[in-house]
């Protein structure tokens, strides 16, 4: 995955959040980076999916546990691989090393790769934008909360200022511009 082209998208959508989807730019700002780093949908379900499929072309026939501990070791495998293009083919060695299956079949994926790495990626970004819309729905009141406290306290200020303004004494000025102080 490109995380340089996930933040690029996440900026891009974090700009129109408000206006089309609805969700607060503060949640959003704090998800999507979190999401880009951590959120690998795409990698995982790709890692899982092409494990089963090299287990299909050699005639081994998985096993529930063996379905689980793909899906487990994907998963695993996917928040800690790195947001480079083709990071997947080197995590899918872990996924295939524990079921079993024969690291050599990784190369049955290459060829594709570049074409599902596009994929992996729109997923990513999708999942993100879902967990993004999601802590939103949860987190609404609170953030109109904040709002509403925030309001309270700049008109406070305002209103602080303004009465400052109305009880202070300014120095009398004089015709020629000096201060009558002055000359007392």
């Amino acid at each position: 995955d490109k995380v340089i082209m996930q933040l690029v998208m996440y900026i891009m959508w974090d700009g129109r959040t408000r206006e089309n989807l609805g969700v607060d730019r503060r949640v959003a700002r704090f998800v999507l980076p979190v999401g880009a780093t951590i959120n690998m949908d795409g990698t995982a379900l790709y890692e899982a999916v092409a494990a089963i499929f090299i287990a299909q072309m050699n005639g081994v026939h998985l096993s529930l546990g063996q379905v689980v501990t793909v899906s487990l070791t994907a998963t695993l495998a996917s928040i800690g691989a790195a947001s480079v293009p083709s990071a997947g083919l080197v995590t899918m060695l872990l996924v295939l090393t524990a079921v079993g299956l024969p690291v050599s079949d990784v190369s049955l994926i290459v060829a594709v790769d570049w074409l599902l790495d596009r994929f992996r990626t729109s997923i990513n970004v999708l999942g993100d934008a879902f967990g993004a819309g999601i802590v939103h729905h949860h987190c609404k009141d609170q953030l109109a909360q904040i709002d509403a406290e925030h309001r309270l306290h700049l008109d406070d200020e305002r209103n602080a200022l303004l009465n400052d303004k109305k009880h202070s004494n300014p120095m009398p000025i004089r015709r020629d511009g000096g201060y009558n102080a002055l000359l007392t």
